[in-house]
């Protein structure tokens, strides 16, 4: 019994390894607003869905690094969902404020850009399964607004 237990567990386990899942990728990550307060950057984010269905997405967490430490974090709720058999763009809102770009004036340097890591993850509800996190990151340049961008 033990044994036939055994195969029963093992063969659930290869039949859900194989479920394909949504794959996730950062495309751009662009200036998107300035104000007094913050930058506002935003991540163009494409989700390939390969179920004929759509998906919801539960939340988008987000975290944005540079030089060993974090200067943004939050989560977005409830973004909408994932088109069935299709890839969904989605945009994601990163606010950056300037007391943190102040106090990161070494990494910015002479040429005007934030070296970053942007760590993002995608919680979608899957049938069955339950809830499923997929994780993307994405590492580059941002290239900061000048004074001409400002005026």
């Amino acid at each position: 019994m033990a044994g036939f237990l055994g195969k029963a567990k093992n063969f659930f386990a290869k039949k859900v390894a194989s479920i394909p899942t949504p794959e996730a990728t950062v495309d751009n990550v662009d200036l998107k607003h300035v104000s007094r307060q913050s930058i506002e950057y935003k991540a163009d984010v494409s989700v390939k869905n390969p179920y004929g269905y759509s998906i919801p997405i539960c939340e988008i967490t987000y975290s944005l690094k540079s030089a060993g430490r974090e200067i943004a974090s939050g989560r977005i709720p409830d973004p909408g969902s994932l088109n069935g058999s299709d890839t969904t763009k989605l945009d994601v809102p990163v606010k950056v404020p300037y007391s943190i770009l102040v106090s990161l004036v070494k990494d910015i340097g002479a040429d005007w850009d934030l070296d970053y890591q942007l760590d993002l993850g995608l919680i979608i509800d899957l049938p069955v399964i339950g809830n499923f996190t997929i994780p993307v990151t994405s590492k580059g340049e941002i290239k900061l607004p000048t004074s001409s961008y400002l005026f």
